[in-house]
Order: structure tokens, then C-alpha cells, then sequence
């Protein structure tokens, strides 16, 4: 499989060794904007790139027909019409906040248990995501993914940063060091605590997750989650 990287930061070169590894071919290492010509004609590209440009890339990719495996955050409110851009030209894109199977697992037991404490008001739920201090945004997708399957899940009606108050969920973004990622979800009473966490040991999970996503997306049409790529 012929593969363009678009964003060739630390976690482009992960998936460039990773990806090499499992026998595919980087047409492309592009830390620039992408055209027709310099992506060299792959079969998917793989975009980790910067919020601020992340549009636009993965904008030009779709309308070249070429499938998009996106693990950039912080462009969300676009994404919505990334989705009828890659519908339109018949191809297919797949955002993931976190492509970890580790985190995959994570979010699906955070949705079941968000499922059983909702009928437990004394319990008030609060996250936390930790990363190192070179994460342009806050909070993490992945946070906002485990946010969002709460709120799906229970009486809260929205996520903001800092404290949970009444229907709003809380969620406390930390930049310390080089942390690669670590994500809380508490539920506390005033007689106890519930945890669940995910602590992440480096970027080779999130990178062949996003290697996994790309192999298993070539030839599909449509919008994807990594629950498709992992039947889940």
C-alpha cells in the first residue's frame, strides 16, 4: 500500500517507521501544504498535522479522491463539512481523537459505565487528561470523545473546562512535561470513589493504531470510526 504522511511532526515519523515495518511504501513526507502533485499519488493519507492547517489538508486530499485517515485535534467544528466534502467525492474519511486500541477499549467500557452510574445521582462525575506541554490544544480529543460518550450516556447536557457544575461536565486539561497522555474519569460520592484510567507509555500505540485504520479503510466509501475498524 502506498501511503502519504501529511504533517511529519514526531508522530508522522512513528508511522513512517511503523508503517514501513508492515511493508508499505511513504510516497510522501509532507510537512508542507499538500497538492495533487506532491502527494504522489497514494492510496490513503495519514494527517497528523496542526489544528490550524488540519482543514485545508485534509479538504485537498478529499477532493483528490485519495481516503483520509485524520488523527489531528482541535479543527472539530469543521468537521462536519470534511464529512460532505469526502461523501461528494465518493471516498472516505476517518477522524479518530485517539487511534490506541488501548483507548478504543477505554472509551467503550467509559460508555457502559456512564451507563450505570446515571442512576446514581449521589455519584458526581469529573475528568482528567494530562499531556505534555507541546499540545496546542485543551482539552484532548480523546477527553472530548470521553466527554461526549458520558453526556450520551447521562443526564449532563455539556462538557466544559475545569469543574462539573450541575449539567455541565467538568473536564481539568494539565500540561506537565512530556507526558504522552493520561486520561481520568472520577465519580465521587461522600463516602467513596470510582476510577477508570488509561495511561499511555509512549506514541507507538496511537501510531499503529493509525497504520491499522489506514490498511483496513483502502477501497471504502463512507464516514468511519475506529469502532469500525475494531468492531466494537
Amino acid at each position: 500500500m502506498k501511503i502519504a504522511l501529511v504533517g511529519y511532526g514526531k508522530m508522522g515519523k512513528i508511522i513512517d517507521e511503523i508503517s514501513q515495518s508492515r511493508g508499505h511504501e511513504i510516497v510522501a513526507r509532507l510537512r508542507e501544504t499538500p497538492t495533487t502533485e506532491n502527494l504522489n499519488n497514494p492510496d490513503v493519507v495519514i494527517e497528523f498535522s496542526n489544528p490550524e492547517v488540519a482543514f485545508e489538508n485534509i479538504k485537498t486530499c478529499l477532493e483528490n479522491k485519495i481516503p483520509v485517515i485524520c488523527g489531528t485535534t482541535g479543527w472539530l467544528d469543521q468537521k462536519p463539512e470534511i464529512e460532505r466534502i469526502a461523501l461528494e467525492n465518493n471516498t472516505a474519511f476517518l477522524y479518530g481523537s485517539n487511534f490506541s486500541l488501548g483507548v478504543n477499549l477505554f472509551f467503550a467500557l467509559n460508555e457502559n459505565l456512564a451507563k450505570m452510574m446515571s442512576k446514581f445521582s449521589e455519584y458526581n462525575c469529573q475528568l482528567e487528561e494530562i499531556h505534555h506541554i507541546h499540545k496546542l490544544d485543551a482539552p484532548s480529543g480523546t477527553a472530548i470523545s470521553l466527554a461526549e460518550g458520558i453526556i450520551n450516556n447521562s443526564n449532563f447536557e455539556a462538557w466544559k473546562l475545569e469543574e462539573t457544575k450541575e449539567k455541565e461536565l467538568g473536564i481539568f486539561a494539565i500540561r506537565e512535561d512530556e507526558v504522552p497522555g493520561t486520561h481520568s474519569v472520577f465519580y465521587r460520592s461522600e463516602v467513596d470513589e470510582i476510577e477508570i484510567k488509561h495511561t499511555a507509555y509512549n506514541r507507538n500505540g496511537f501510531a499503529l493504531g493509525a497504520v491499522i485504520a489506514s490498511e483496513w479503510i483502502v477501497d471504502k466509501k463512507g464516514i468511519f470510526t475506529m469502532k469500525d475498524v475494531l468492531g466494537l
